[in-house]
C-alpha cells in the first residue's frame, strides 16, 4: 500500500488497538490466562479468551455478536436496531472483571449485566436494573455489584436478589464511581470496593452540587438541547467525596478523617487486613495513608508523606503485601523509591515508576535508570529486588502464582509483542492479530543539547545523504502525563514518521517536567508548565540542527494535541523567531479553565498565584501573533473544552491576528480520523510554502 493510506489505517484498527490481546487475568494456579482480543485487526468487536499454559490453546470463550445475536428473538426491532448499532460503535467486551478464582468473569453489553462461566464458557444476561457500568463480582464469586442510575446495587450470580445497597439521596448524589478529578487527574477509576470475603463493600459517596456547571452542545445539531456536566475548573468547589462501610441491606457508616484538611481522595481498598484510603490535601503536599476500621469507620494514619510542591501520586500505591507490609515511595536524591514498610528496597538511580500489582509477599513494579525505558521487576523479601526483562524497550506486565504475562514494545519490531513466562517452561506467544503498519520507521533515538534531553528524529524513508535540507517539523508531547520519546517503535511513532514520509524532518523531545527521568526533573515545572517545557524544544531544535545539517530552521513548525496544542500555540506565539507554523489541536489556552486537581497541583491556587496563571495562559499572548496557526478542537470535548479554542480566536480577531480553525463536529479528546492529519500536513505544506504533493 502507499504510504498516505496511514491516516486511514490508522482510523480504521483504532490507532492498531483491534486485534491486540489485553486486560489479562491470571488463574491463581498460574496455569491459565484470560484475556480481551477482537477477531481482527479492524474488527471492534472486544470478545473474551482464555489461553491454556499448558497445551498453548487459545479458546474464545464470549462472542458479543454471538450473544446478543442469540437474544435476538426475544428483543423489539428497535432494541435489535439499538443494540446492531451498539455492537458497530461500542467495541464489544471493553473492560470485565473476576472474582479471586477467575471462574467467574462479568461484563456489559449494551447496558446489560453478564456472567461467564470461564471453565464452561457459558455466558447468561442477569435480570439487573439497567442500564448496568462497572460490574464487580466479589472475590468468593458468590454476588456481583454493580452501578445503575447513580445507585450502587447488589445481584446475587445465579441473577437472583437483585438490590439496591446504596441510593443517591440528593439530585446531584452518587454512589459508587469516581468523580471526575479522580478518573482524569489522581488514576482512581473506581468509587467501590469488596470485602474479601463478599459480605461488604467500601464505597465513595460522590456529592457534586457544589461543582460547577458547563455545558457542551453540538452547534451541527441546533434541536439538540446542550449537555450539562459536572466540571471544576481551577479555584472552585471539588465533589465532595465521602467514604462508606455498607452492609448489603444497606445499612451502612461513614469513614471519619479529617476532610477539611484532606479534601482528595486519591486510593483506597479492602484487603486481608482491612479497608484502607490515602487522602490528599488541596495543594497537594500532603498525602496521608488511612487504615479504616471496619467495626465503625475510625481510621489511623499508616504513613504520612510531604513535598514542598507536591506529592506525586504513583499508579498501584498504597498497596499491602499479604503479610501486612505497606508499599510506598519515597523521592531521595533525585531517584524514586519504592518503599516496604517504609524502608527503601530500589537502589539509586533506578526510578520507580508503577506498581503492577502484589501476589503473596512478591510485588511486582515497572522502573527503569534510562528515562526511555521500562522494565520490569520483582522485590521478595530476603531476596531483594530481580529484573524480569533485559530486552530494550518498554515493558508492563501481570503476575501471579510465579505466572508472567508481559506485554513489550520494542525498537526492533512494530506493536506489542505479548509472551507468558513460567519457571522452567519457554516462552509462549499470546497471538496478536492487529493490523502491520503500512510504512517502517526511520527513526534515530538519541540525546541533544546540555541537558541530554531523549530526543528522536525521523527522516522520510526515501531521503539519502545530499538529497538537500528538510523542513523541520518538532512532533512532542512534552508535558507531565506521559512520555512520548521512548526507545520503541510506537502508535505516536508511526504519525510522526508518516509526517516524515511527506517531506519532513521530524523530532520528538522530551523536556522538563516529562515523567521518567526522576522527581527533580517532575518538579522542573513547579509554578511554570510552558516557559521550561518550550525552552526545552527550542535548546533541542538547535543542537540537532548542528549535528544534522539535512535540517532547515528557516522552515522549522510544530505541531501537538491537548498539553502539547498548547505548547505548539506558545511556540508561534513566544518564539517566532524558531517556529514558522503551528498546528495547536485541543489546547488549553486559559489556565483557568483546566480541572482543579490537575491544573493546581502545578501552578497552585489561582487566586494564591494569579501571576502563575497569567504566565501559563495564551491568551494575553494574541496580540503577538505574527506566524501561521491553525487551531483544532473537538465540539463535543468535555476533557478540554472547546471555549479554550474559541476563547483564543477570538483574542486573536480582535488582536486583528488571521488564523485558522478547524471544529470537529461531535468528536471528543482524542478524535480519531484521517482527514485531521491530512488537512494538518496541508496547512504546514501553504504555510511553509512548500506547495502541495
Amino acid at each position: 500500500m502507499p504510504t498516505d493510506t496511514l491516516p486511514q489505517q490508522l482510523a480504521r484498527t483504532r490507532r492498531f488497538a483491534l486485534g491486540l490481546p489485553g486486560r489479562f487475568t491470571v488463574s491463581p494456579d498460574g496455569a491459565g490466562v484470560l484475556f480481551l482480543r477482537s477477531r481482527a485487526g479492524d474488527d471492534p468487536v472486544g470478545c473474551l479468551w482464555s489461553l491454556d499454559l499448558d497445551t498453548g490453546r487459545e479458546r474464545l470463550l464470549v462472542d458479543p455478536a454471538a450473544l446478543l445475536g442469540g437474544a435476538a428473538e426475544e428483543l423489539s426491532h428497535a432494541e435489535r436496531t439499538r443494540r446492531e448499532r451498539a455492537r458497530e460503535l461500542g467495541g464489544g467486551i471493553v473492560a470485565y472483571t473476576t472474582d479471586a478464582a477467575a471462574a467467574l468473569a462479568v461484563f456489559t453489553l449494551s447496558g446489560d449485566l453478564w456472567a461467564a462461566d470461564t471453565r464452561s464458557g457459558t455466558a447468561r444476561r442477569l435480570p439487573a436494573a439497567g442500564p448496568v457500568v462497572e460490574p464487580r463480582p466479589d472475590p468468593t464469586g458468590r454476588r456481583i455489584a454493580y452501578l445503575s442510575a447513580g445507585a450502587l446495587r447488589v445481584i446475587e450470580a445465579d441473577g437472583t436478589g437483585d438490590r439496591a445497597v446504596a441510593v443517591p439521596d440528593g439530585p446531584e448524589v452518587t454512589f459508587g464511581r469516581a468523580e471526575h478529578v479522580a478518573a482524569e487527574s489522581m488514576g482512581r477509576h473506581r468509587g467501590y470496593w469488596w470485602s474479601p470475603d463478599g459480605e461488604r463493600l467500601l464505597l465513595a459517596r460522590v456529592d457534586e452540587s457544589r461543582v460547577t456547571v458547563w455545558h457542551i452542545a453540538d452547534p451541527a445539531e441546533p434541536g439538540r438541547p446542550p449537555r450539562a456536566v459536572r466540571y471544576p475548573p481551577v479555584g472552585t468547589a471539588n465533589a465532595e467525596v465521602t467514604l462508606w462501610l455498607a452492609e448489603l441491606d444497606g445499612t451502612r457508616a461513614e469513614v471519619r478523617w479529617d476532610r477539611a484538611g484532606f479534601e482528595y481522595l486519591t486510593a483506597a481498598g479492602w484487603d486481608r487486613h482491612g479497608p484502607f484510603a490515602a487522602v490528599q490535601t488541596r495543594d497537594q503536599r500532603t498525602v496521608r495513608v488511612l487504615a479504616v476500621d471496619p467495626a465503625d469507620g475510625t481510621t489511623t494514619v499508616l504513613h504520612e508523606q510531604r513535598d514542598a510542591h507536591w506529592v506525586q501520586l504513583v499508579p498501584g500505591l498504597p498497596a499491602r503485601t499479604a503479610g501486612g507490609a505497606l508499599l510506598g515511595f519515597a523521592d531521595l536524591d533525585g531517584t524514586r523509591h519504592l518503599t516496604v514498610a517504609g524502608t527503601p528496597v530500589t537502589e539509586p538511580g533506578l526510578q520507580l515508576h508503577e506498581v503492577l500489582g502484589v501476589d503473596g509477599e512478591e510485588v511486582l513494579f515497572a522502573a527503569a535508570a534510562e528515562a526511555t525505558e521500562t522494565h520490569l521487576f520483582t522485590h521478595r523479601p530476603g531476596h531483594g529486588v530481580r529484573r524480569l526483562t533485559e530486552h530494550p524497550g518498554v515493558h508492563t506486565g501481570v503476575r501471579r502464582a510465579g505466572t508472567l504475562v508481559r506485554s513489550s514494545l520494542s525498537p526492533d519490531r512494530p506493536g506489542t509483542r505479548v509472551t507468558v513466562h513460567r519457571a522452567d517452561r519457554p516462552a509462549l506467544d499470546v497471538a496478536s492479530l492487529a493490523e502491520t503498519p503500512v510504512l517502517a520507521q526511520r527513526r534515530l533515538l538519541t540525546t541533544a543539547g546540555p541537558r541530554a534531553l531523549p530526543t528522536v528524529l525521523h527522516l522520510p524513508g526515501w531521503y539519502r545523504p545530499g538529497d538537500g535540507p528538510l523542513p523541520v517539523l518538532l512532533d512532542p508531547y512534552a508535558g507531565p502525563a506521559m512520555r512520548k520519546v521512548v526507545n520503541a517503535q510506537t502508535g505516536s511513532g508511526l504519525v510522526s514518521q508518516w509526517f516524515a514520509e511527506q517531506g519532513f524532518a521530524v523530532l520528538v523531545v522530551d523536556g522538563a517536567g516529562v515523567p521518567g527521568r526522576g522527581p527533580r526533573w517532575e518538579r522542573e515545572v513547579a509554578g511554570d508548565v510552558l516557559g521550561p517545557a518550550l525552552d526545552d524544544q527550542v535548546a533541542a531544535l538547535h543542537a540537532m540542527a548542528g549535528r544534522h545539517p539535512e535540517l532547515d530552521l528557516s522552515r522549522a513548525a510544530i505541531r501537538g494535541w491537548s498539553y502539547s496544542g498548547t505548547l505548539a500555540a506558545a511556540a508561534v506565539l513566544r518564539r517566532p523567531d524558531v517556529f514558522h507554523a503551528a498546528v495547536a489541536g485541543a489546547p488549553v489556552t486559559d489556565q483557568r479553565l483546566y480541572d482543579t486537581h490537575w491544573r493546581e497541583r502545578f501552578l497552585g491556587h489561582p487566586d494564591e498565584h494569579p501571576d502563575r496563571y497569567d504566565a501559563s495562559s495564551l491568551l494575553l499572548d494574541a496580540p503577538k501573533l505574527s506566524r501561521p496557526l491553525l487551531l483544532v478542537h473537538g465540539l463535543a470535548d468535555d476533557n478540554v473544552f472547546p471555549a479554550h479554542t474559541l476563547r483564543l480566536s477570538g483574542a486573536l480577531l480582535a488582536a486583528g491576528r488571521p488564523h485558522e480553525v478547524l471544529p470537529l463536529g461531535g468528536a471528543t479528546h482524542s478524535p480519531v480520523g484521517q482527514r485531521v492529519l491530512e488537512h494538518s500536513l496541508d496547512f504546514l505544506r501553504r504555510s511553509l510554502g512548500l506547495g502541495v504533493a
